[in-house]
Order: structure tokens, then sequence, then C-alpha cells
């Protein structure tokens, strides 16, 4: 099943976590500067990586990299001298591994964007139940973005805050007319050319046909509610034929296989020009058939599945370009959401701009100004050729492969929430990922490498660090939960150690202090000068701690307005209910 990507609904009945505070301030985005991003030393990163092995790996295994790592760390050795180019990098570079980490992580990674990297969130359903309600509130939610995007180019958005550190707004930047290119070996990301006029539409799909949009008046005033209604209104009488290609299909294939379909796609000139005009848009919003009604306790997942990738060739997933950095769904039966592709921003900076334009849209429509004329909608045409025909049919099969072989199941937890954890003061994080490994050890008997993301967004053109939340304290946990002769208290007493464990190695991901992106830096800076790739990284222990089974994160936001984060997680582990025994270790306290 690969990788999992694991966001977690709120726990209780009220409002998804905030777990990581954030505050605004009432300063500009850019008055002022932010430390650079530290190099952990040598010595700390080392001895924090072999106690991460500690549960992950045998003794034997263990002791072959207490050997490498003593060698590596020896001095005026290999370690050291990695260490000392990667701290020349850091004096000469903005973020010394930020692009590197983008290009690791994501540009070079050839697994699709659908299911596997690009989150989706899931927006409350709305009062419509028709293509009349759809078009408004679509109008609206454009409407709203573009209020958004207003601050980004005045200089006006608020500085966010986060555990009284301020943040860095880099990312809001790239986040409007960027897009990921496919390439055969690694991808790339397209973004505004600095200086030049910006992009002045979006582009609108509906039944797999692409419009291009233009969303503001030739003052540079952006179109009223009134205006986008009107112009989707004309988009729809343009796209009412049901029976056209899947395009984007294409672009939630295998990384390689797109890459070679591009490159057929875009010899033909029509093809370029459309290709491009979605790509340089400023977002991409979805309007979507409506899907068929489930039961009430299937409606969150199938919910969610929607937005993560569209349903399937035969659904919506056609009515996606999943290389754009950020894409709103609308469904035509009342379902929304986002969909939004990593390589140019985290899950933060989208949940802010979410927050606002859902506030927005709470707003009555100001009083309907005068409609002035314009321009129509741009339809934008592709010429399929048979070899293009075959790649989005292939591109349909191994989509709908994949989506079967997804399981999704979205839940609310209603035993105890994150209140009550907060007045045993034990941090609801990580409880909760505490509460993953005692789930993953009921299911398969073991602990399994799990990735946290940590946002690095206090440092300059910071994005993030790994927690590893497999921790001895975490195994000593769940083992005392699977004896049966074990009491309440002791297992209280070894929870409160396994939430502090993590507490402290969330605390050290966050000051930059994270020995993945340590790791991942001193393995590249190795690759770059032409050096052999140290024993270290060719270890076994290095693949089996770095190979993510669980990749979880949360979506901190200042509103209340998510219904979920899609999550996702390996068959077998049972959601909906309280992991045997965790309510009575919590009754323990006598909480």
């Amino acid at each position: 099943m690969g990788r999992w990507r694991l966001m977690w609904r709120s726990w209780g009945r009220t409002k998804p976590p905030v777990l990581r505070s954030t505050t605004l301030h009432r300063r500009n985005a850019s008055s002022f500067p932010l430390p650079r991003q530290p190099l952990p030393s040598l010595a700390e990163t080392m001895a924090r990586y072999l106690r991460s092995l500690e549960p992950l790996v045998s003794p034997e295994e263990l002791e072959q990299t207490r050997q490498l790592v003593a060698e590596f760390g020896v001095p005026d050795g290999e370690g050291e001298r990695l260490q000392a180019r990667l701290q020349r990098r850091v004096d000469r570079m903005e973020n010394w591994i930020t692009d590197w980490w983008v290009q690791s992580a994501y540009l070079e990674s050839r697994l699709p964007l659908a299911v596997h990297s690009s989150p989706a969130v899931v927006l409350p359903k709305q009062d419509f139940n028709d293509w009349k309600g759809q078009l408004r509130f679509a109008a609206k939610l454009i409407a709203g973005v573009l209020d958004f995007k207003a601050k980004i180019d005045t200089q006006t958005l608020i500085v966010e805050y986060s555990r009284g550190y301020p943040l860095c707004m880099d990312q809001y930047s790239r986040i409007f007319a960027s897009c990921r290119l496919p390439g055969p070996k690694h991808d790339s990301v397209l973004l505004p050319a600095p200086g030049r006029r910006p992009p002045t539409y979006i582009t609108v799909v509906r039944n797999f046909q692409f419009f291009q949009l233009e969303v503001y008046n030739s003052d540079g005033t952006p179109l009223t509610v009134d205006q986008l209604h009107w112009q989707l209104q004309r988009i729809r009488a343009q796209s009412w034929k049901t029976d056209k290609e899947p395009l984007g299909v294409l672009t939630s294939d295998h990384r390689h296989t797109w890459g070679q379909a591009y490159t057929t796609l875009m010899r033909d000139k029509l093809n370029r020009e459309s290709a491009r005009a979605i790509q340089r848009s400023l977002f991409t919003v979805c309007l979507d058939a409506p899907v068929l009604k489930v039961s009430d306790a299937l409606a969150a997942s199938r919910l969610a599945a929607q937005m993560l990738h569209g349903g399937g060739s035969y659904s919506n997933s056609g009515n996606r370009w999943f290389d754009k950095t950020l894409q709103f769904i609308v469904g035509e039966d009342g379902s929304c959401g986002v969909l939004y592709e990593q390589a140019v921003a985290e899950g933060p900076p989208i949940a802010m701009i979410i927050d606002h334009v859902l506030d927005y849209c709470k707003d009555p429509v100001p009083v309907r100004a005068p409609l002035i004329p314009l321009q129509l909608p741009k339809k934008l045409y592709f010429c399929f050729t048979p070899e293009i025909k075959r790649d989005i049919e292939h591109a349909k099969q191994n989509l709908d492969i994949l989506i079967t072989d997804l399981d999704i199941s979205c839940f609310t937890y209603c035993g105890f929430g994150k209140e009550l954890l907060k007045r045993l003061r034990l941090s609801p994080d990580s409880v909760l990922q505490v509460v993953l490994q005692l789930a993953y050890y009921r299911a398969h008997g073991e602990l399994c490498p799990t990735a946290e993301s940590a946002s690095l967004r206090r440092f300059h053109r910071g994005r993030t660090e790994t927690i590893r939340s497999t921790t001895s304290a975490a195994l000593a946990f769940v083992r005392a939960m699977a004896d049966d002769s074990c009491q309440a208290l002791e297992r209280l007493s070894l929870l409160k150690k396994a939430v502090e464990v993590h507490s402290t190695l969330t605390e050290q991901a966050l000051d930059g202090q994270g020995i993945d992106r340590h790791l991942l830096g001193l393995k590249l800076e190795a690759i770059a000068d032409g050096f052999r790739v140290p024993e270290l990284f060719m270890d076994t222990s290095y693949a089996v701690a770095s190979y993510w089974k669980l990749s979880t994160g949360q979506l901190p936001h200042t509103g209340s307005t998510f219904s979920s984060c899609c999550p996702l997680q390996p068959r077998g582990l049972s959601p909906g209910s309280c992991p045997h025994g965790l309510c009575d270790v919590l009754r323990a306290t006598g909480a």
C-alpha cells in the first residue's frame, strides 16, 4: 500500500484541533527579518539518530549502526568534513536545506500526486443541491480568494505568530499563478516571473472542459460576485456536453509516465497554449457533477475521497489538474473542498486562505453593481491524437486501480477531547501520536517508522522538519497496554512518559534541531561535492527507519470551519473507537 498521509479530524464533537496555537498580529508581513534556519550539531544529531532506531531495529542492527556512527563522527573524519561544508552553505544561503528538501521530497518523487502526495481539505457542505446554487457559491468563493490575494499584492497581510514566534510569510507569494511541471526524471515548478505583470485570470473546469476566466476589470479591480456569477453561467452554457476526453486524469499518473505523455501533448501548438494557460492561471475552480448518494455513516468518507482524487475516471477526476498548486472544488450537490500541491506551500498557509474565504462567504453579497459587458470566457481546446488518447486511457486505468486500492475512513471520536487532555497537562498532539503507535501495534504486533510534520516557518524560508513519533517510551507504553497484568496507574505513568518524550522531540523540531533535515543535508552535501555516499546512509537501519509507513500531519487554523482533512490509514487500523483500555488509563487520573 506504500506510504500514507494521515490527517485527522477533531477529538470530540467540536471544531478541529488547533494544537499549535497560531495568533495574528497587526504587523506587515515583510516588516522584519527572520533568523536563518540553524544547523544542528553533528554530535547531537548522531545521538538522537541512534535513540530513534532503538524501537525499530534489532539489537544486532543497532550495534552495527553504532559502529558506523562512531566512524562517521571521528575527529577530522568524514562527518566533520561534511558538517563544515554544510556550515559554509548555511553562511551563504537564505536557507541551507529548503531547496534541497523541496527537490528531494517532492520534485524527485515519481509517485502520483493523487492520493500519494497532494492533501485535500473537506469544507462544510453548503446549503444548495443544484447548479444554480453551485454557481452562486462558486462566484462568492472566487471573490473571497481574490480578496485574500489583494492582501498579498498590497503587502497588508497580517503576520502570523506561533508560540510567540513570528512566522515566515514567503510561501504566500508563491501560491497563486504557480504550478508543478512534470519531467521524465524530476519535476520543476513554474512560478510567476518577478517584475512582470501577474496573470489576471483563473481556470474553471466543468465536464472535463477547461476555461480561462478573466477575474479583473480593465481598471484592475476584481470582478464583483454578480459579474463572476454571470461569467460562470456563460461557462456552464458552453460546457453542457459530457462526452469529452478527461484530459485532467493525465496529471494523476505516475510522474514518469505523465512526464512522457506531457512531452507528447506539448508537441502541438494548440495544446501548448492551452496547457500553459492552465499552468499560469491564478488558481483553478472545479465545478463537479453530483455523485451517488451513500448512507450518512459513509458520507464523510465519500466526500473526502471526492476531494482527494475526484472519484475516478468516470466521476470527477477529469475535472482536476493535479499539478496546480491551488484547486477549489464546488460540487453541484453542495460538497466543497480544496486540493493543493505541496512543492510550493504546506498546509498552514492554505488553511489561512480557506479560513478567509469561508468567512468572506458568510457575509451577505454587496448591493448589485451595474453589469458591465464582459468578454466571453475563453474555452481552452486540445488536439487529441491517437497517442494522447492512449495515454489518457492508461492514466484512467492506473487511477482507477489506485482508487480501488485505497481505503478512506473519516470519523469523529467522541469518547473524550482535547480539553480533557489539557486538564491532565498532556499535549493532545502528543497523545494522538502515541495512540497511533498503540493502534498500529495492536494491528501488526510491532511499531513502524512514523513521521509527523513540524513547521519551520519561524525561520526565513523554512518549510518542515520531521518528528519521529516512534520512540522507546512509546514502545514501553504499548507493551504495557498489551499486558493484562499491568495496572492502569502504571500504564498512565508510561503514557505520560511517552507523551513527554514526544513533546520534547516536537520542541526540538520546531527549534530547527530535528535530525532528518540534517541527515539529508549531510548525504546531499557528499553527493554534491562528488564524494562517495557515507556508509552511514547505506546502512540497513537508515533505510528501515526512513521508510515512513505512517506519515502524519495536522492542519492548524484559526477558524472552526473545516469538517475534515482527508484521513488516510493503512488497512488494519480500526477507526471510530478508542484503543482498548486507553479510557481506563485516563480514568486513573480521576478526571
